[in-house]
Protein backbone atom coordinates (compact mmCIF):
# COMPACT_ATOMS: atom_id res chain seq x y z
CA UNK A 1 0.00 0.00 0.00
CA UNK A 2 0.86 3.65 -0.62
CA UNK A 3 1.90 5.84 2.41
CA UNK A 4 4.14 8.62 2.17
CA UNK A 5 7.53 8.74 4.09
CA UNK A 6 7.28 11.90 5.90
CA UNK A 7 4.51 14.38 6.39
CA UNK A 8 4.83 18.21 7.50
CA UNK A 9 1.96 17.80 9.67
CA UNK A 10 0.55 14.68 11.33
CA UNK A 11 -2.98 15.48 11.15
CA UNK A 12 -4.61 17.48 8.91
CA UNK A 13 -8.17 19.28 8.68
CA UNK A 14 -10.97 17.91 7.15
CA UNK A 15 -11.13 20.48 4.12
CA UNK A 16 -13.96 21.15 1.75
CA UNK A 17 -15.98 19.41 -0.66
CA UNK A 18 -13.98 17.54 -3.50
CA UNK A 19 -17.32 18.08 -6.03
CA UNK A 20 -17.77 21.86 -5.86
CA UNK A 21 -14.74 22.18 -8.42
CA UNK A 22 -13.20 20.79 -11.28
CA UNK A 23 -9.39 19.09 -11.31
CA UNK A 24 -6.91 21.77 -13.32
CA UNK A 25 -3.88 19.34 -12.90
CA UNK A 26 -3.74 15.94 -13.98
CA UNK A 27 -6.49 16.17 -16.78
CA UNK A 28 -4.57 15.02 -19.47
CA UNK A 29 -2.59 11.39 -20.62
CA UNK A 30 0.62 12.23 -20.20
CA UNK A 31 2.99 8.55 -20.37
CA UNK A 32 0.18 5.87 -21.92
CA UNK A 33 -2.23 5.68 -24.43
CA UNK A 34 -5.22 4.92 -22.29
CA UNK A 35 -6.79 6.31 -18.80
CA UNK A 36 -9.17 6.11 -16.14
CA UNK A 37 -10.45 9.30 -15.08
CA UNK A 38 -12.72 10.18 -12.53
CA UNK A 39 -16.00 12.02 -12.84
CA UNK A 40 -16.64 12.21 -9.42
CA UNK A 41 -15.07 13.95 -6.61
CA UNK A 42 -13.74 11.55 -3.23
CA UNK A 43 -11.35 10.59 -1.13
CA UNK A 44 -9.63 7.43 -2.30
CA UNK A 45 -7.92 5.66 0.03
CA UNK A 46 -4.14 3.71 -0.65
CA UNK A 47 -6.37 0.25 -0.19
CA UNK A 48 -8.53 1.19 -3.37
CA UNK A 49 -5.54 2.30 -5.35
CA UNK A 50 -3.91 -0.63 -4.31
CA UNK A 51 -6.76 -3.12 -5.24
CA UNK A 52 -7.10 -1.22 -8.96
CA UNK A 53 -3.87 -1.43 -9.51
CA UNK A 54 -3.90 -5.19 -8.73
CA UNK A 55 -6.35 -6.08 -10.96
CA UNK A 56 -5.04 -3.92 -13.73
CA UNK A 57 -1.99 -5.84 -13.78
CA UNK A 58 -3.63 -8.70 -13.02
CA UNK A 59 -5.85 -8.93 -16.31
CA UNK A 60 -3.18 -7.74 -18.47
CA UNK A 61 -0.82 -10.75 -17.63
CA UNK A 62 2.35 -8.21 -16.14
CA UNK A 63 2.27 -7.20 -20.21
CA UNK A 64 2.51 -3.29 -21.07
CA UNK A 65 3.33 -0.35 -18.79
CA UNK A 66 0.86 0.89 -15.80
CA UNK A 67 1.48 4.34 -14.43
CA UNK A 68 -0.32 5.70 -10.86
CA UNK A 69 -1.53 9.14 -11.60
CA UNK A 70 -2.79 9.85 -7.35
CA UNK A 71 -0.99 9.50 -4.37
CA UNK A 72 -2.73 9.37 -0.74
CA UNK A 73 -0.92 11.74 0.84
CA UNK A 74 -3.74 13.06 3.13
CA UNK A 75 -4.03 11.57 6.82
CA UNK A 76 -7.51 10.89 8.16
CA UNK A 77 -7.62 10.14 11.58
CA UNK A 78 -10.09 7.91 13.69
CA UNK A 79 -10.89 7.56 17.65
CA UNK A 80 -11.76 4.72 18.55
CA UNK A 81 -15.06 2.94 19.47
CA UNK A 82 -16.82 3.71 22.72
CA UNK A 83 -14.88 6.83 23.59
CA UNK A 84 -16.35 10.00 25.07
CA UNK A 85 -16.29 13.44 23.15
CA UNK A 86 -12.82 15.58 24.54
CA UNK A 87 -9.51 14.15 25.17
CA UNK A 88 -7.79 15.42 21.68
CA UNK A 89 -8.28 14.33 18.17
CA UNK A 90 -7.65 10.69 17.25
CA UNK A 91 -4.61 9.07 15.90
CA UNK A 92 -3.96 8.64 12.41
CA UNK A 93 -6.00 5.58 11.03
CA UNK A 94 -5.22 5.68 7.11
CA UNK A 95 -4.23 8.00 4.36
CA UNK A 96 -5.91 9.10 0.97
CA UNK A 97 -5.86 10.81 -2.07
CA UNK A 98 -8.45 13.72 -2.69
CA UNK A 99 -9.97 13.96 -6.07
CA UNK A 100 -11.93 16.18 -7.93
CA UNK A 101 -13.48 15.55 -11.02
CA UNK A 102 -11.84 15.21 -14.75
CA UNK A 103 -8.27 13.72 -12.52
CA UNK A 104 -6.49 10.52 -14.38
CA UNK A 105 -6.26 8.26 -11.85
CA UNK A 106 -4.42 5.43 -14.10
CA UNK A 107 -2.74 5.55 -17.38
CA UNK A 108 -1.80 1.96 -19.46
CA UNK A 109 0.41 1.70 -22.13
CA UNK A 110 1.74 -1.52 -24.07
CA UNK A 111 -1.41 -3.59 -24.16
CA UNK A 112 -4.21 -3.79 -27.43
CA UNK A 113 -6.62 -1.63 -26.48
CA UNK A 114 -9.37 -3.99 -25.90
CA UNK A 115 -7.12 -5.59 -23.39
CA UNK A 116 -6.29 -1.70 -21.44
CA UNK A 117 -10.06 -0.60 -21.68
CA UNK A 118 -11.38 -4.03 -20.23
CA UNK A 119 -8.56 -3.83 -17.63
CA UNK A 120 -9.68 -0.38 -17.15
CA UNK A 121 -13.06 -1.03 -16.66
CA UNK A 122 -12.45 -3.74 -13.97
CA UNK A 123 -10.15 -1.19 -11.98
CA UNK A 124 -13.00 1.39 -11.93
CA UNK A 125 -15.50 -0.67 -10.10
CA UNK A 126 -13.01 -0.73 -7.44
CA UNK A 127 -12.93 3.03 -6.93
CA UNK A 128 -15.58 4.73 -4.95
CA UNK A 129 -15.83 7.31 -8.35
CA UNK A 130 -17.75 7.26 -11.31
CA UNK A 131 -15.19 6.79 -13.81
CA UNK A 132 -14.29 7.10 -17.87
CA UNK A 133 -11.94 5.33 -19.52
CA UNK A 134 -10.06 7.50 -22.17
CA UNK A 135 -7.31 6.85 -24.79
CA UNK A 136 -4.93 9.20 -27.15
Amino acid sequence: MLIPKKVKHRKWQKGRSLDRKVETRGVTLAYGNFGLKALEGAWITSRQIEAARRTISNFIKREGRVWIRIFPDKPITKKPPEVTMGGGKGDVEYFVAPVRPGRILFEMDGVAPEVAKEALRLAGHKLPVKTKIISK
